[in-house]
């Protein structure tokens, strides 16, 4: 039997550093998927994420500085920006597992805002105990599975442990998440661990281990284009609704999605882009009316989001 010793993959440069060499790797690696990129796929535009980030004491490490987690969380709040800028009519959510629990930070939503909001303040979150991967797991699916057999359904798992305790056999979960067509990519911080394997390569996700923090950051906007739609992805027309932006001066209206908000200062405005379905009021776009559903956007969103079924053509190198 033959084995794959990846370390000598690694190498030296002349001053005995290894950033020339993890540079180069993560070099090949991005031609590669370029390659492997062409425009007769489908692809899933309406995108729902949940990041499953381990929160266990194995996030306190420091081979990523200053430690893995807040490594993570400063990589996680330029992801999540990005990820709305190339997917504006996407939504996101947050869970974290530590203490053999699954909590949820943020609900799936299309405000980038909001949740770097709220994975920046995981900085003072309490890293205890293991994670639980198949608590974390049902708790997106939970949610994912109510999703219109039309939406594209998909979970990122960021571990730093190398172990995982859960309460029963996490087979049954894998094999719901295919069911479902719920596509789980999975990013190591450690060493590769078999079950994330698994859950990789049953649900049609992808799985990598970290070398250092700047192919992290690679493995991480890996994730920001859309990946092709399962095939239990059905095709259908979606209705949505273009407001324009209205003034009116002289009176102040409540935000719809201010409703439950405590903050006083953020329920009136004089303006704002109202729904041409049930005229509720909101401050920004996109977004979905809580009053009546209907998904709101603009011109510019769609075409963000369009682009990305024409990949540029594969550039030649060319040695000077």
């Amino acid at each position: 039997m033959a084995y794959l010793i990846t370390r000598e993959a690694i190498k030296e440069d002349d001053e005995g550093f290894l950033e020339a060499s993890i540079a180069d790797i993560i070099q090949r690696a991005k031609r590669k998927r370029q390659a492997l990129k062409h425009g007769s796929q489908k692809l899933g535009m309406m995108r729902h994420l949940y990041i499953l980030l381990d929160c266990s004491d194995s996030m306190s490490n420091q081979d990523l500085k200053p430690t893995r987690l807040l490594c993570t969380l400063k990589l996680l709040e330029i992801f999540i920006e990005e990820f709305f800028d190339q997917n504006p009519i996407s939504q996101m959510g947050v869970i974290i597992m530590h203490n053999k629990r699954a909590e949820k930070i943020s609900d799936l939503a299309g405000n980038a805002r909001k949740h770097i909001k709220y994975t920046n303040s995981l900085n003072r979150t309490s890293l205890i105990g293991e994670p639980s991967l198949q608590n974390g797991l049902e708790m997106a699916l939970s949610s994912l599975k109510l999703l219109p057999s039309h939406a594209s359904r998909e979970i990122l798992v960021i571990m730093g442990s190398l172990t995982t305790c859960d309460p029963s056999d996490i087979n049954v979960t894998i094999d719901n998440l295919k069911q479902e067509g719920v596509r789980c990519s999975v990013i190591g911080l450690a060493a590769e661990v078999h079950v994330c394997r698994k859950i990789a390569n049953q649900t049609g996700g992808v799985y990598n281990v970290i070398l250092d923090d700047s192919h992290f950051k690679d493995l991480l906007f890996q994730q920001v284009d859309p990946p092709p739609a399962a095939m239990c992805l059905e095709s259908s027309l979606i209705k949505m609704g273009f407001p324009h932006q209205i003034n009116v001066e002289g009176s102040d209206e409540p935000l719809t999605i201010h409703v439950d908000s405590t903050d006083e200062s953020s329920k009136l405005t004089t303006g704002g882009y109202y729904c041409p379905q049930c005229f509720s009021k909101y401050c920004e776009l996109p977004v979905e009316c809580r009053a009546c559903g209907l998904t709101l956007v603009s011109a510019p969103h769609l075409a963000r989001s369009y682009h990305h079924l024409f990949s540029c053509l594969e550039l030649c190198r060319t040695t000077f």
